[in-house]
């Protein structure tokens, strides 16, 4: 093998035995690492693109949720199913949880619709009573008396907000008869705060309350909208939900954060299988860019190699000399091109290079990260493509005979 890799060295090489690589053989290593690095690139968004979208939605919504059949969101006598349901195998935290429709309306007469919940601030079945302690957000604590609201910054700025303002909460699903006939419920609220949990939609959309004030809006008295659930692996949250309602029975039900969000995840996956597909067709050409490199050279070196067999170097160490010489076109490409494809992904998540509009994608800016095991499988595609270019070339060099081969002009 020793002998087959000098000279397959010797041919990579320029003609003028420089120690440069001539310009066909970087022009075909050239264009593998523009694929690889294309390929890794392309899958770093995507990967940081599901791990960003996964880490929102499990900090601002539970893993799973405990409802209840044909009452709508209303939960009455929830302190027997928190507690069993506290004490089942993989739930990690459990509390009680009021959701309501509500339209919010500064001094001024601004409106905004938003998403109101009412949590336990002492839970730790999401990341927003965090956030609101390490905000020093206190929501049964206010100067005017009124109870607190909570928001996202986004929604606040909408609004105009600054904490102390009050804002009136107007309940779409509490009516109650008044002069003119039936109106939806009204309170006053004073804004505490507001803060980021990275999601646009959730920034502009939620507002917080404490139980007790989501309870007391949403008309339900001591009931509440349902319960809310973490478990010990988010991705086990089916089937800990599925746990959940064998032990409590009917008329309780379940809803989990991945058949909640399946169609985006599913999107994203094959969307990701769409553009890896799409991007690999680089390393393909790349591949046919090897096959008429070798071709050429098989040309350019029909004499040379004429007088090698003549010399006793048989087919197979012909076809193995010119196998070698695409598996290094691979291997170069595959390595420059990973290399590249890390820098490129570590500039952008590092600085944050491209914003993009978070209305639309529900985050700020373009989040990249590398999954091991596809910058593995890329690399190893690479060299196996590289590897099989080279078929056609390394058969024609070794079928080629000696004598012909010398006599060849």
């Amino acid at each position: 093998m020793k002998l087959e890799w000098r000279v397959a060295r010797r041919y990579l090489a320029s003609r003028r035995g420089t120690r440069f690589l001539s310009l066909i053989t970087l022009i075909a290593i050239g264009g593998v690492a523009v694929g690889v690095t294309a390929l890794i690139v392309v899958t770093a968004v995507m990967n940081g693109l599901q791990t960003e979208l996964r880490k929102g939605i499990l900090g601002v919504n539970p893993h799973i949720f405990v409802l209840t059949y044909g009452d709508g969101m209303r939960m009455d006598g929830w302190q027997a199913p928190l507690e069993r349901t506290r004490r089942l195998p993989g739930v990690v935290a459990a509390a009680p949880f009021v959701q309501t429709e509500v339209g919010l309306t500064n001094r001024g007469g601004y409106s905004e619709a938003a998403v109101l919940r009412g949590i336990d601030t002492r839970s730790e079945v999401t990341q927003i009573p965090e956030l609101l302690r390490r905000n020093r957000i206190r929501m049964d604590s206010t100067r005017s008396g009124l109870p607190g609201i909570a928001m996202g910054q986004t929604l606040g700025a909408r609004l105009g907000l600054i904490p102390g303002d009050t804002v009136t909460v107007i309940s779409f699903t509490t009516r109650r008869m008044g002069p003119m006939g039936i109106v939806p419920k009204m309170e006053m609220f004073e804004y505490v705060g507001g803060f980021r949990t990275g999601m646009y939609e959730y920034d502009t959309k939620f507002a917080y309350v404490t139980l007790a004030s989501g309870q007391d809006l949403a008309g339900l008295g001591s009931a509440v909208s349902g319960l809310e659930a973490r478990t010990v692996d988010p991705n086990r949250a089916q089937e800990v939900s599925r746990g959940i309602e064998d032990a409590l029975g009917i008329p309780y039900r379940t809803d989990n954060w991945m058949s909640m969000n399946q169609s985006l995840f599913n999107a994203l996956k094959l969307e990701k299988l769409a553009l890896t597909l799409i991007l690999l067709l680089i390393v393909v050409v790349a591949a046919f860019n090897i096959v008429s490199t070798l071709v050429m050279v098989v040309t350019d070196k029909t004499r040379e190699i004429g007088v090698l067999k003549s010399m006793g170097m048989t087919s197979r160490r012909i076809l193995r000399l010119f196998m070698v010489q695409g598996l290094v076109i691979g291997i170069v490409g595959a390595t420059i091109g990973g290399s590249l494809g890390g820098l490129v992904t570590y500039v952008v998540d590092r600085f944050k290079l491209i914003s993009i509009p978070g209305d639309i994608y529900f985050i700020s800016h373009l989040p990249v990260k590398i999954d091991p095991l596809d910058l593995v499988i890329i690399l190893v595609a690479t060299v196996v493509i590289s590897f099989l270019a080279t078929v056609y070339p390394a058969w024609q060099a070794a079928r080629l005979d000696p004598v012909e081969a010398i006599r060849h002009e």
